[in-house]
């Protein structure tokens, strides 16, 4: 390690676990404690180890200063202690030795000197203050252009990753703009021009870690939101993507302690769902609580569409996690319920059936055309609209088009054919009083 890194980790101090954090348990039961990060005197008073680290990517624990100090290879230097059977003994052990006490003395030494000021080579971490605050300037702004585009759900890249670029994306667009007005951000694209500096912090590999690093700081921000609510409800939903993934959307919803309580909904991600049955999905849920430390015992509520591997009461997805926890009871989806009523009473009628039926046919024929679509402009101020199958709300929307024409005198029609057919007469005429000869384009027919 070298003098400047070390010096660096030294003026930042050592990063200790939070006083809300949930270690994870391995399978023997067996987790890290925050009673670890305290040493207990003879008198029975209590000391923080300020030297102490936790890595939650390894589970590990560490000793910064002989992180930082030491030449010789242990376990609370290179792999880390995750012995927590013998932690407690082997942390008083290492405490006590005679190295770890000179590494205490070198990081404090060291500690002191940065903040009076005092090391040897002064002018040279002058320089490095400096430039450190050069970059947090170009970084905030970075940050700032990403999250920017992230709100108007916009794209970085584009197909090009140089500066002053046609094809080069809103990314470095935004930056060439900031650029113009702002003093700190010309400074530093005349250095990348000039090829002053390898390091740029525009390359596409720094987008994704800025990225990564928002949207690890916003969930942890939902997550700590979420604890300190303590209970919650799951909301799930499977859907497949553009390339015919299925993806489970996970929502959690709390009521915040606040003077004024609010209820939130926090989405904490997409989980690529390889089979679609009650007992993957639920696994698939719990799997991310753990990873999230969040704890499944807290939840008080589910809601799921009416999908059988969903709400099934022996084997569906609510029935296994309610085993696991009685309290989190099962709501289905209202809106979800209220559009299959609406649609099996609709297909019971075969007059609804056959009026949107008709409905349908007519956006398809003037869509499928733009010459048609034209016609229809020219004669009437208003626009068809086509319907979801799933949506019963899009069908409001595909009548209220037409209800202007369905209003007053009905035209005589025959028994054996619907009374709404005449609608469907009218905008066919209407094509062919404006010369479109329906016979040559059997596509275009009703």
């Amino acid at each position: 390690m070298s003098d400047k890194v070390r010096t660096e980790f030294v003026s930042r101090g050592p990063y200790q676990a939070k006083p809300h954090l949930i270690f994870p348990k391995r399978q023997d039961g067996r987790s890290c404690h925050h009673q670890y990060f305290y040493r207990k005197l003879v008198n029975g008073e209590r000391i923080k180890r300020s030297w102490l680290l936790y890595s939650q990517k390894n589970d590990s624990l560490y000793c910064f200063c002989c992180k930082l100090f030491s030449q010789k290879e242990y376990k609370l230097i290179i792999a880390g202690l995750n012995d927590w059977k013998n932690c407690h003994q082997l942390l008083k052990t290492h405490e006590n030795t005679p190295e770890h006490t000179k590494h205490m003395e070198s990081w404090k030494e060291l500690e002191f000197r940065l903040q009076k000021g005092q090391t040897i080579d002064r002018t040279e971490m002058a320089l490095t203050d400096i430039e450190r605050k050069r970059w947090c300037e170009v970084v905030t702004r970075l940050v700032a252009i990403i999250q920017s585009l992230a709100e108007r759900n916009m794209g970085l890249r584009g197909t090009c990753d140089t500066l002053n670029k046609p094809n080069n994306g809103n990314f470095l667009k935004e930056v060439e703009l900031m650029a113009m007005f702002d003093p700190v951000m010309k400074e530093h694209v005349a250095k990348v021009k000039r090829g002053a500096s390898h390091t740029t912090y525009l390359g596409k590999n720094i987008q994704n870690e800025l990225i990564e690093c928002i949207g690890e700081r916003i969930s942890a921000h939902m997550i700590e939101e979420i604890k300190k609510a303590k209970y919650y409800s799951i909301i799930l939903d499977c859907t497949p993507d553009i390339s015919h993934t299925e993806q489970l959307s996970v929502i959690l919803s709390i009521v915040t302690m606040e003077e004024m309580p609010q209820v939130k909904e926090h989405f904490m991600g997409f989980l690529v769902a390889e089979e679609s049955t009650g007992e993957s999905l639920s696994s698939l849920i719990l799997d991310r609580l753990q990873e999230l430390n969040i704890p499944f015992e807290d939840c008080r509520g589910q809601s799921y569409d009416n999908g059988a591997n969903m709400r099934g009461k022996n084997k569906g997805a609510q029935a296994r996690l309610l085993e696991l926890n009685p309290r989190a009871l099962f709501v289905p989806c209202g809106a979800h319920t209220l559009n299959l009523v609406l649609a099996d009473a609709a297909k019971s009628s075969l007059d609804a059936t056959g009026y949107f039926g008709y409905l349908q046919k007519l956006f398809t024929l003037f869509s499928a055309s733009t010459k048609r679509w034209d016609i229809l402009m020219s004669h009437v101020t208003t626009t068809l609209k086509s319907w979801s199958e799933t949506r019963w709300e899009s069908r409001v929307n595909s009548i209220g088009v037409v209800r202007p024409f369905s209003r007053g005198h009905v035209p005589p029609c025959r028994s054996e054919v619907p009374r709404y057919a005449w609608v469907t007469d009218f905008f066919i005429n209407l094509l062919i009083y404006s010369g479109f000869e329906m016979a040559t384009r059997p596509h275009a027919r009703v």
